[in-house]
């Protein structure tokens, strides 16, 4: 993770909300069937490749894609199919709970690449012990890549103490403060991309298991 600051237009990467174990499950999956399917070929089984496609492209889209990153002056939002970027003066507020809900302006903004176990948002924030665990965030461990989080201290709560200070450290800069009427202009240049790679080919793919189905059947 690239030392980040909205000064200086780098990216500063958030680890990968879990889901480790099932994305490597799901690639032995897909594996094996791409490796079954090579040993037999056949026009007949061409829904075998088909299917192993749609599948690899779900575990990218759902587990592997969504992501929260901070981008020069923008806090963004990689979900499955559009990523989402706020300017982060603009942010009012942001928590993170089994995903991260960001608010901006009068809406909302959710994004499954940050969250906390269930039994972790059950119990509620740890963000205060973090913060004195981790003596701030604008310190070293921010600045130092990818950081190693302290025994006991939830990865959740270091994104959210992380954001915040990176909001407060652009509001600073700017001049602007939460709620204000500055930060709600801010909000009104909140950009949604779709992610039209991964929709055109989870289109495609979906069309060729039909079309290898229909083959299959004869």
């Amino acid at each position: 993770m690239a030392k980040a600051g909205p000064e200086d237009g780098a990216v500063e990467k958030f680890a990968m909300n879990g889901g480790h174990f099932s994305a490597g499950i799901g690639a032995l999956v897909v594996v094996g069937m791409l490796v079954a399917w090579a040993l037999n070929p056949g026009w007949e089984e061409l829904w075998v490749p088909a299917l192993a496609l749609v599948l690899a492209l779900v575990i990218w889209t759902s587990i592997v894609r969504p992501r929260v990153l901070v981008e020069g002056s923008d806090l963004v939002l990689r979900n499955m199919l559009s990523t989402v970027r706020i300017p982060l003066a603009a942010v009012d507020e942001v928590v993170v709970r089994q995903v991260m809900a960001v608010r901006a302006g009068d809406k909302r903004y959710v994004c499954a690449g940050a969250g906390r176990s269930l039994r972790q948002a059950l119990k509620g924030s740890a963000a205060m012990r973090a913060r004195a665990h981790m003596g701030g965030l604008t310190g070293e461990m921010a600045n130092a890549g990818e950081p190693e989080v302290m025994p006991g201290v939830i990865y959740a709560d270091y994104v959210e103490l992380r954001i915040r200070d990176l909001m407060k450290a652009e509001r600073a800069r700017l001049g602007v403060t939460r709620f204000s009427p500055e930060a709600l202009e801010l909000a009104g240049h909140v950009r949604r991309e779709p992610a039209w790679p991964e929709i055109a080919a989870l289109a495609v793919s979906a069309v060729l298991l039909v079309l290898a189905v229909a083959v299959a059947r004869g």
